[in-house]
């Protein structure tokens, strides 16, 4: 199958081109500059230069391809809503292009947020709050299924980490420990955070590409919930920094989903599809430590 995937050079994008390849899929791949562009080809991908706001070239995109693995986003929380906004116009546009195709269409969006409950993959999407654009993005995707899409949507927790190089939301309490000499958690730390490492979410977007079924929500998630104090501590002990509470207006916009509970399980998606993820936990790469400076 030829795929066109938006983001290919991304965090995600980056590992789940090379797994596409080994499938034997092909990959054309949207990048934005020069370097990605040379990254993609000697992973073995067709470059396609543009992002997300080039609706011509998201259009290019799906006519020389079989199906679309949308994994773009800003991640700018300086400008959260114009990201959401340009997704919504992207995911309006790939699905204007896909609609009556039997194509697959997969969207990479968020796990939801159910207080008091662990969310599954039967919870709806989560459509208030800052992210709730996303959610609602998402719905779209899923809405196609109705039009001659086989869609789906692989729901991704907040923390997506890989020792040495990501750590999801870990990474702004990382570069505050740097910075200030301090480890810090919002509220009493109690609040979870389920997470996932960027290997283990590779052949799941693939899994999903081949395999769901119109309609289909999959969870990419490892680990249920840790919670914000316990990854406090362990980014204070590689650090050897004090642990303390602090305020969500410490974190800006973000401080008010630190705050928050989210725990998250993918055992319907593991008993469906056959998902095992194999790569070490969000504790444990935290623990190793071989943090990029952040601070």
């Amino acid at each position: 199958m030829r795929v066109f995937v938006t983001g290919a050079s991304g965090s995600i994008g980056s590992v789940v081109v090379p797994d596409l390849i080994a499938a034997g899929h092909e990959v054309l791949g949207l990048v934005r500059s020069d370097t990605a562009a040379a990254v993609l080809s000697a992973a073995g991908g067709t470059p396609l230069r543009g992002d997300l706001t080039d609706l011509d070239g998201l259009r290019a995109g799906v006519a020389q391809a079989d199906g679309v693995i949308n994994l773009a986003f800003s991640n700018d929380w300086s400008n959260l809503q114009q990201g959401i906004h340009e997704e919504a116009r992207a995911v309006q546009t790939l699905a204007t292009e896909l609609a009556g195709s039997g194509k697959p269409f997969v969207h990479a969006g968020l796990t939801p947020m159910v207080p008091g409950h662990t969310s599954t993959e039967e919870d709806p999407n989560t459509t208030n709050g800052p992210t709730g654009g996303r959610g609602r993005n998402s719905d779209m995707v899923l809405a196609l299924a109705a039009q001659g899409v086989r869609s789906s949507v692989v729901r991704l927790p907040r923390s997506v980490h890989q020792r040495g190089s990501a750590y999801g939301f870990c990474t702004a309490l990382i570069a505050a420990a740097q910075k200030t000499g301090v480890s810090t958690y919002v509220g009493d730390g109690t609040q979870r955070w389920p997470a996932v490492n960027r290997l283990d979410v590779a052949p799941l977007f693939r899994i999903a590409l081949e395999d769901a079924a119109p309609g289909t929500v999959l969870h990419a998630v490892a680990d249920e919930g840790d919670t914000m104090r316990s990854l406090a501590e362990a980014i204070g002990e590689v650090l050897a920094i004090p642990v303390e509470s602090a305020p969500p207006e410490r974190f800006g916009l973000a401080g008010r989903l630190f705050a928050l509970d989210m725990p998250s399980s993918s055992a319907r998606t593991r008993e469906r599809f056959g998902w095992k993820p194999a790569h070490p936990s969000l504790l444990d790469d935290l623990a190793a430590g071989d943090y990029p400076a952040l601070g």
